[in-house]
């Protein structure tokens, strides 16, 4: 796979080739089977209570809006992979609406500007997956653009104290704050590709900082893992900080 300064097959960004080659089976990676605890921890701590619009920044597959949208809360995701918009629309429950996007680019899809009461960006589906800091900066831009006033965002971030202690798979270079790692990742027959996975990586201070810039405060961070949201202070010994912030 190549940079994501030479892009693939006409690809804006180098992981849509990813998904591409995954598919469905990205739903069988062992930090997707905790979506049902994710959502509950989220639903609290961002309020959220049927009837209510939350966007689903670099959605994937789906599985939290989707889960959403089953306890009655109207989730629109975007993701800039068609493969993964396509299998999230697949029997899709009402209440849950998918459209392809790219997150870098919500500052100028007016369509969605200040229509949600929350937004949800885990796993690293759209924040940290660049090489450039602007695009990190862009894309918490667009989120804050599509929030309305008083509306929350809980975005979960690598953890960049982790990466470092205990991470011997990955490279870390501590001049750009990115992680890079190569792996294997397989489709639905089980047929690797060899890929390799850049992540960006982020101390609390830097989270707090990168958000007040575009009008959102912090009221929490949280140490968390794939499957276990909880409100944990932050330590260097969980792969991801889970940020809840609002809109200003």
């Amino acid at each position: 796979m190549s940079a994501p300064s030479s892009p693939e097959n006409g690809d804006a960004h180098w992981f849509e080739a990813l998904a591409r080659h995954m598919g469905a089976a990205y739903l069988r990676y062992s930090f997707t089977m905790g979506t049902t605890q994710e959502c509950e921890h989220l639903a609290d701590v961002l309020g959220l209570v049927p009837g209510m619009r939350v966007l689903d920044v670099g959605c994937g597959p789906g599985r939290h809006s989707r889960e959403l949208a089953r306890r009655g809360i109207r989730c629109h995701g975007i993701d800039i992979s068609a493969d993964f918009i396509d299998v999230a629309r697949t029997d899709a429950p009402d209440g849950a609406t998918f459209e392809r996007g790219d997150a870098r680019e919500l500052t100028s899809a007016t369509h969605l500007h200040g229509s949600f009461d929350a937004a949800i960006c885990l796993c690293q589906g759209a924040f940290g997956m660049h090489l450039d800091d602007r695009q990190d900066h862009d894309v918490i831009a667009g989120i804050a653009a599509c929030l309305r006033s008083g509306g929350r965002l809980a975005l979960t971030a690598f953890n960049a104290f982790f990466v470092v202690k205990h991470h011997v798979e990955a490279t870390f270079d501590p001049a750009t704050g990115v992680s890079v790692e190569n792996t294997v990742v397989r489709n639905s027959s089980g047929e690797g590709k060899d890929v390799r996975l850049w992540t960006g990586c982020y101390t609390p201070r830097e989270l707090r900082l990168l958000l007040a810039a575009q009008g959102l405060t912090v009221d929490r961070i949280s140490s968390v893992e794939p499957g276990a949201y909880g409100d944990s202070a932050p330590s260097v010994d969980s792969p991801e900080f889970l940020v809840v912030a609002r809109r200003v």
